[in-house]
């Protein structure tokens, strides 16, 4: 076996996971030249929810951050995570957004693109490959982790596959609940390596304390990369530690080539960061302790936390452990869809329906009604066709791929955008979150130009222009 190689989460999923995605860009500075040498397979700075919030809540623009990181980090593979036909938001867009985002993506320092779709359904996830390889990204496509009676080893094999035959240059298992427990890593792990030709990726969480032993259990079947986050962000609700994996492989056939000195060093600087957090309150210490009833109820942390905050407005917060029963119960009729965003938050909103009603799909809210009527795609298992009618009425079920009933669209967000686009990558900020990113434009370019030059050039990009 070769070296186990690691992509470092620490500039989003880890801050993603446990801070609310609030790491500034001036967090992230001082540490990217000392980043760059550590000798990563790649590090994941932007996508997920970064792009929003920089906009949303830290008034930064997403492109700047991403060209900042590009330029201070030249030697290092830049890693971002992108929804499929989604994009980074919460509808499916037509192909030419889907077309142009992630074209604009790797013209700004992207290399590396994790795909994956919340239905595991590949016609989501076709645009977008498409889209990488045309423009030179590597593609990694990602397969959503769950367990179910339809989720088996063999689904995520022929899966994979799929994926294959499709183009991806990667096969990232992603396990955003941490329900992928050592054993079976081991198992799919080998089962994938004798299947497919591309490495495989293995991402997953340490929400209920198994992270670390699904890492070291992978990497003794043979997995190719996995995601780890510099200590100061790593473990709790975020991804396991680099340092711990790198002293754990030292020496074996599996040694990582890191240097664990140099890890302590930029760790340093983002304890400084996360201790100003703590203070701040942005880093809730809750999020860095263990939570075994994800196993028991395979609802993941952010998924709890909705529901619980759903109970409490309608004053039934005695209803909790009925609507933990009551959600496997609605993943069922609605054929099995892995609980992640937005699935998770629509099966979860669902069951906590049909208990505070007292009667089982009596409240329907559109979502679940959209996600019946195949607007989000092909669910994986057999839907409970009584529940579909009941909720849906005689309204007809798409079966093609969602996006081929969408016309071109990029054309329509350039006129809506209008004077507030100086650029392309603007009119793209504005088709994904038109309002917040009409909000941010207009800020944006009232300020005087010669500041905000002043400020790009802070950032090591003295080369972009506004």
């Amino acid at each position: 076996m070769t070296k186990l190689n690691i992509t470092d989460t620490i500039l989003r999923d880890a801050h993603q996971s446990q801070a609310a995605t609030r790491m500034k860009l001036s967090d992230m500075l001082p540490a990217l030249e000392k980043l760059d040498k550590i000798g990563y397979w790649s590090v994941e700075c932007w996508g997920g929810a970064t792009f929003d919030v920089c906009m949303r809540f830290l008034n930064e623009d997403p492109w700047e951050r991403l060209r900042a990181i590009r330029k201070a980090m030249p030697n290092t593979k830049l890693q971002m995570l992108l929804r499929g036909q989604n994009i980074l938001g919460y509808k499916h867009y037509a192909d030419d957004v889907v077309d142009a985002f992630v074209k604009k993506s790797i013209e700004n320092g992207i290399d590396v693109i994790r795909i994956f779709d919340a239905l595991n359904d590949p016609r989501n996830m076709e645009a977008a490959m498409k889209a990488c390889k045309k423009y030179g990204g590597i593609c990694e496509a990602a397969m959503s982790y769950t367990v179910s009676p339809v989720h088996n080893e063999e689904y995520f094999v022929n899966l994979a596959k799929t994926l294959e035959e499709m183009g991806a240059d990667v096969i990232c298992i992603k396990d955003m609940a941490n329900l992928l427990l050592p054993y079976s890593a081991y198992s799919l792990i080998k089962k994938l390596k004798e299947t497919v030709k591309c490495p495989i990726h293995l991402h997953t969480h340490n929400t209920t304390g198994t992270g670390d032993m699904t890492y070291l259990m992978a990497a003794q079947a043979g997995v190719d990369i996995v995601d780890c986050a510099l200590s100061p962000f790593a473990n709790g609700t975020s991804n396991p530690a680099t340092e711990a994996l790198v002293a754990t492989l030292q020496g074996t056939q599996r040694d990582t080539g890191l240097d664990l000195t140099a890890l302590a060093d930029v760790a340093k600087h983002f304890r400084s960061v996360a201790d100003k957090m703590k203070a701040d309150s942005i880093l809730d210490p809750k999020v860095l302790s263990v939570d075994t009833k994800t196993l028991i109820y395979q609802v993941p942390g952010g998924m709890l936390s909705n529901m619980i905050s759903q109970l409490k407005q309608a004053g039934k917060e005695d209803k909790y452990y009925d609507v933990l029963a009551e959600v496997p119960k609605v993943r069922k009729d609605f054929g099995y869809p892995p609980l992640v965003t937005p699935t998770s938050q629509i099966v979860g909103t669902q069951a906590v329906m049909n208990v505070i009603s007292g009667e089982r799909y009596k409240m329907v809210p559109k979502e679940s009604k959209a996600l019946l009527r195949g607007e989000y795609g092909k669910l994986p298992g057999e839907v409970n066709e009584e529940v579909r009618k009941q909720c849906i009425g005689d309204d007809t079920v798409i079966t093609c791929r969602p996006a081929d009933q969408l016309e071109p669209e990029l054309e329509k967000y350039r006129k809506e955008a209008g004077v507030l686009a100086h650029s392309e990558e603007d009119v793209l900020s504005y088709a994904l979150f038109p309002q917040v990113a009409s909000k941010f434009l207009a800020e944006k370019y009232a300020e005087k130009k010669t500041v905000d030059e002043n400020t790009v050039r802070t950032l090591y990009v003295e080369d972009v222009s506004l």
